[in-house]
């Protein structure tokens, strides 16, 4: 579950778009079997749909950036929707690994100068100007394999190494083509993306469940006796009620220290992501007075909010 909401959508590749290549991996037999081949679609198109449909919070930050920034978060973004899209839509763990597996040869082959898929042509033309590493993109493909590999978490250390990938990754790559110019920022972004995670966890409880996924720690659900069959059947009692309560205070306090480490100096630069911060810290405390019905449905922002949220933080600098 990477940072953002889960989106629905068949993926397209415009053929016309792709050169040709030698590695028999990636012939057109060897495209993965969610991709369908269209020619009038080109790679800018395709991710600025990916980005738009999603609703995610992340694309009324978009709205605000300079043409050049936005182009390139926005291909990261779709890359970062795909793969998770290959994990929350693949009921066949076997062939989602396979899928997985082909995107890792595919950053491998673009970061070598053959960018096969309408994600990383987009992408590609910005790598070098935001200091885009193909460690990075490897990274969330690892956090994706986690999912399919693990469903639950013993505690919240071997929760923070998958909200690392999944989250970290995605933040430090983010404050970079944000305009970062401050390194200690990068500490800034990861603390943001763990806040921003575990918001989502809060938020998917229900959902994740369903998909036989608790991020919930052991150690916690234990803690405040909580039974994870609780948790699939959607039964709500006090005790969950309070192990939530404590998710949401942890939330809370990595929120605090991630602003308290943005630097002085990328205060403005790093707007879109302060954007993103008033947007889920907001959804955050929207859950927390609903009393934590997450369980039986997906508590949301309506779109017209998310983009107020937004633009108070761009024009008034108030989160």
């Amino acid at each position: 579950m990477i940072l953002g909401a889960c989106l629905k959508n068949q993926h397209t590749l415009p053929l016309m778009q792709i050169k040709p290549r030698t590695n028999p991996v990636h012939s057109a037999a060897a495209l993965p079997k969610h991709v369908t081949i269209v020619r009038h679609m080109n790679p800018e198109t395709y991710v600025q749909e990916k980005a738009a449909a999603s609703g995610s919070s992340f694309y009324y930050a978009f709205l605000f950036l300079p043409a050049n920034r936005r182009a390139a978060i926005t291909a990261f973004y779709a890359f970062c929707r795909e793969v998770d899209d290959v994990v929350d839509e693949v009921q066949d763990v076997g062939v989602a690994a396979q899928k997985l597996a082909w995107w890792q040869q595919e950053v491998a082959q673009a970061f070598g100068g053959q960018p096969g898929h309408p994600v990383t042509l987009a992408l590609m033309p910005h790598v070098a100007e935001f200091g885009i590493e193909q460690r990075h993109l490897q990274a969330v493909i690892e956090g994706c394999q986690m999912d399919l590999e693990q469903t639950r978490y013993l505690d919240f250390a071997g929760l923070q190494r998958y909200c690392h990938l999944v989250a970290g990754v995605v933040g430090e790559v983010a404050a970079r083509i944000f305009g970062q110019t401050d390194p200690a920022t990068t500490a800034y972004a990861h603390k943001l993306g763990l806040a921003f995670q575990l918001t989502n966890i809060i938020r998917d409880v229900g959902e994740d469940a369903m998909r036989g996924r608790i991020y919930l720690p052991i150690s916690e659900l234990q803690q405040f006796d909580v039974k994870a069959h609780e948790i699939t059947k959607r039964e709500y009692s006090d005790r969950f009620t309070a192990l939530m309560r404590f998710q949401a205070q942890r939330a809370h306090q990595l929120y605090d220290e991630a602003l308290a480490l943005l630097p002085a100096a990328d205060l403005r630069t790093q707007k879109p992501g302060l954007m993103m911060a008033s947007i889920y810290r907001t959804l955050l405390r929207e859950i927390e007075a609903g009393q934590f019905q997450v369980l039986h449905q997906r508590i949301a922002l309506t779109p017209l909010r998310k983009l107020w949220l937004a633009w108070k933080m761009q024009a008034l600098g108030r989160m």
